[in-house]
């Protein structure tokens, strides 16, 4: 088994990927097999006595936003109860950051690869602070949703059919270069996706108060551009996803409980640790005593070399994640100890335009003991409160390990047959 050629064949497939916005719809209109009592979730497969505050929280909020239930007491017995089924949104072609869940009336971004023709799916993004994605779930929460889905998804679907579809690699490609790096910092991104969006939502035909409310939130909203960038991470780690023989990992993603991460070699397994806790800048009143175990599926920006891995572009996002702008130099530098390729559509300035170091291969990572660098928003470890700060984290290495130990048992079982 040629580990190193296959490694070049997982590279190249994410390397060619095009991911285009094509897109709102229902997420039961789109994602295959959708259903109301299925409850998408970020990270790996968990079930509800084991999930941590926030994620609990947001999955009682996506119970009381469908219907389901009628307040927190009645979605937390239909969840003890086992009447909602729980997935991971990555077993559903789905990313969703933090806390948040997907639901099925939910509308999401569609993302296709036009070089593969598969899509990915990622639910709109509610801004900073008490939102469903941090497990909050109070009646501001759902009528903030309500907005998404009956107002904003619709408005901006038809802008999005007007502009016959965004090019998500040439738009994070040009973040990086304003100072974004894609994952906590997307102020450059986000004014770039309002002032594509923004002539076309003016021909949309929307009353005026609505459209307002719409160019508010965009205007407002500076992570608004994150969840499709991270679909479009998805469907581009997709791409490079079952090339027998590579090491190769295509997701990292944490549930608030379990960090899990699959790699393109070994089909559809998880290998899991327990998440460790972010260290960072905290709001107001909150410290990090406050602080859940890591959580979301935003981790697939790291995945795809950006995010972390992309943090000598964006110096200023140390003032919302901790560190000092020499930190956010070091990040990337390092991450090209454990990466197998560079991505050169997403060229640093900082580094002479040096691509952004790409396809996190689970050898380096063991043998090195170097860990993928996260930075990533932090929420409270009870449900209801919400985000609560900003910090960087790591993997645990164990998942890196049961990984080489299952591709070396891999490799052994084809030598010997």
């Amino acid at each position: 088994m040629d580990i190193d050629a296959a490694n070049r064949e997982a590279a190249r497939r994410i390397l060619d990927s095009t991911p285009v916005l094509v897109g709102i719809a229902r997420a039961d209109e789109v994602i295959p097999k959708m259903r109301r009592n299925l409850i998408l979730h970020a990270g790996p497969p968990i079930t509800w006595d084991r999930m941590s505050g926030p994620l609990r929280g947001a999955v009682i909020g996506g119970l009381i936003y469908e219907g389901l239930a009628a307040d927190e007491r009645q979605a937390v017995a239909i969840a003890e109860r086992g009447e909602v089924e729980f997935a991971p949104c990555h077993h559903y072609q789905t990313v969703s950051p933090m806390a948040g869940v997907t639901t099925a009336s939910m509308p999401v971004y569609i993302i296709e690869n036009k070089a593969t023709g598969t899509r990915a799916f990622s639910n709109l993004n509610e801004g900073y602070g008490k939102v469903l994605r941090y497990g909050a779930f109070s009646e501001d929460v759902q009528a903030r949703l309500r907005w998404l889905a009956d107002v904003c998804a619709p408005i901006a679907g038809a802008a999005l059919e007007r502009s016959g579809g965004i090019d998500m690699k040439s738009m994070i490609a040009q973040q990086i270069q304003m100072g974004d790096e894609g994952h906590n910092r997307n102020k450059a991104g986000s004014a770039i996706f309002a002032r594509v969006l923004a002539p076309r939502l003016a021909r949309a035909g929307a009353k005026s108060h609505d459209l307002a409310a719409v160019l508010e939130y965009l205007a407002g909203n500076d992570l608004t551009v994150l969840n499709p960038v991270m679909a479009a991470c998805k469907a581009t780690m997709d791409a490079g996803h079952g090339v027998p023989g590579s090491t190769v990992v295509t997701c990292m993603a944490r549930n608030g409980t379990d960090f899990g991460i699959r790699v393109s070699g070994l089909g559809e397994r998880w290998f899991t640790a327990p998440a460790e806790i972010p260290v960072g800048l905290f709001f107001p009143g909150y410290s990090q005593e406050d602080a859940n175990p890591d959580i979301g599926d935003s981790t697939i920006t790291e995945t795809a070399g950006i995010g972390a891995f992309a943090m000598a572009a964006a110096p200023a996002i140390v003032k919302f994640v901790g560190g000092t702008p020499k930190l956010a130099l070091e990040s990337t530098m390092e991450m090209y100890e454990i990466t197998v390729t560079e991505n050169p559509a997403f060229g640093i300035p900082q580094l002479d335009f040096r691509g952004t170091p790409t396809g996190i291969d689970i050898r380096k990572v063991v043998k090195t003991g170097i860990l993928p660098r996260v930075n990533t928003g932090i929420a409270h470890r009870q449900a209801g409160i919400g985000q609560v700060g900003a910090g960087l984290v790591r993997p645990p290495m164990a998942c890196f390990e049961q990984a080489v130990e299952a591709m070396a048992s891999q490799v052994a079982a084809k030598t010997q047959t």
